[in-house]
């Protein structure tokens, strides 16, 4: 019996309990569904090719590329190959979710069932709830809840202690030519594992603290390998002990913002907190467009936002500390919605995940569930000072600043020599448009 195994965030063949229960005879399929390679940009298609490219190679070859509306794609193939069922991973986006029911439906008229196993989670969105079946909307809480739920471990270990099904054969589409803009790292699962082990090794004990260093190589750098579920975060958690609660911590934040997607889809692209797309006096017309053009170039004259936007438009991925600079001086130095910004991120980070990337912004912007509030503003000085004190990560990404010496590059205006090199000055003045901000904050408190 011929059983066909979708991939699609779940880009392994370890710790894959869809591609187990798909049984020992497995046809394995990509499908490239328009609505979602449209949307993407140049550097998350250029990744997900090598991703797959990498998959292609651990399944001997036999993966089968396809193009096209996936509820028509899908049931071709069954005919094809005479498929008895079809096995994915559950998906809970809100697209997902939809395209699955579709394909569901028209495959059932070929009395071949969908068969969902798995998630691209430890505890898959729905299943952490409070006692009132109630979602929650408080990290903390959750958390709690999330660790005492609990998860299975992982489904196999390395591939030395389990057994691969037959593949099969169908005929394929070549994997599209994607340029990537950047630089990419290396995609796959065995990259994935290999930077999890270097990680595991050299950082994680010094996660709390070095976590926050962008001149320091202290985060994991898996976020674009859970992106496209070439590892799984169960995989992780095995491996973690209680010491590494703050790591654990920062899995979880992971799966929670997608629970709230889960019960907000709404939330991609809109405030949770209504009142921050109604009537916030947002900054607005020519000269808004002008302070988020200098944004995203990276020549505001603040220089760890620049470093850090830079970073982003060079390598594809920032660090997750800057990432939380940046967006506050957008939304409350510029006074721009936090909505332009998470759509520049989509379109430049290659391990862009809709749910992290809207949630995050909107912790930062105040106007998400369990939100910084939006009284608390990143001042981009200090934070530079703080996380970046000998100005390294500066000079690496604003060469008009690395003739400046130690932490001096985080205030080029009070450095003899600040600007010989062309740095621009500073295009809004941070104590002022703080309290800007926080006047726009007092004008919609109480209002609906």
């Amino acid at each position: 019996m011929t059983s066909i195994m979708w991939f699609r965030r779940d880009l392994r063949i370890r710790d894959n309990p869809a591609l187990l229960a798909a049984g020992s005879e497995v046809l394995p399929v990509f499908v490239f569904d328009p609505v979602l390679w449209d949307a993407s940009s140049s550097v998350r298609r250029a990744y997900l090719v090598e991703s797959l490219r990498s998959l292609n190679k651990s399944l001997g070859g036999h993966l089968v590329i396809r193009s096209g509306n996936p509820s028509t794609v899908i049931p071709a193939l069954a005919r094809e190959v005479n498929a008895d069922s079809v096995h994915i991973a559950a998906d809970f986006g809100p697209y997902g979710q939809q395209r699955d029911l579709n394909v569901e439906t028209a495959i059932s008229a070929l009395s071949v069932p969908l068969v969902r196993t798995g998630s691209p989670y430890a505890v898959a969105p729905g299943r952490v709830v409070k006692s009132d079946d109630t979602p929650y909307r408080v990290f903390t809480p959750f958390y709690k809840a999330w660790t005492t739920h609990g998860w299975r471990a992982p489904a196999t270990g390395p591939l030395s202690t389990f057994e691969l099904p037959k593949f099969i054969s169908a005929p394929s589409e070549a994997l599209p030519a994607v340029a990537s803009p950047v630089s990419l790292p290396a995609a796959g699962e065995d990259a994935a594992w290999e930077r999890w082990k270097q990680f595991n090794k050299t950082a994680l004990a010094q996660y709390d603290e070095a976590r926050n260093r962008p001149d320091l190589d202290g985060t994991s750098a898996l976020s674009h390998h859970l992106k496209y579920g070439e590892i799984h975060p169960r995989s992780l958690l095995a491996e973690l002990k209680p010491e590494h609660i703050v790591f654990i911590k920062e899995i979880c934040w992971r799966e929670f913002y997608a629970d709230i997607m889960f019960h907000n889809p709404m939330s991609a692209s809109r405030s949770l907190d209504a009142r921050y797309d109604s009537i916030m006096p947002w900054a607005s017309g020519t000269e808004a467009d002008e302070l988020f053009t200098a944004w995203c170039q990276g020549q505001t004259g603040y220089p760890i936002v620049d470093a850090g936007m830079r970073q982003l438009t060079t390598t594809g991925w920032m660090h997750n500390r800057v990432r939380m600079i940046v967006a506050s001086f957008l939304v409350k130095d510029l006074h721009i919605p936090w909505q332009r910004g998470a759509k520049f991120f989509m379109q430049n980070l290659y391990d862009g995940d809709i749910a992290s990337n809207s949630h995050g912004w909107q912790w930062t912007a105040g106007c998400g569930t369990d939100a910084s509030p939006f009284y608390r503003v990143f001042n981009p000085i200090t934070q530079g000072i703080k996380f970046d004190p000998d100005g390294n990560y500066v000079r690496k990404y604003v060469p008009e600043l690395a003739h400046l010496v130690g932490g001096s590059v985080h205030e080029p205006w009070d450095t003899l020599g600040g600007y010989d090199q062309g740095y621009p000055e500073r295009i809004v003045d941070h104590k002022a448009e703080r309290e800007v901000a926080l006047a726009d904050f007092a004008s919609i408190k109480g209002r609906t």
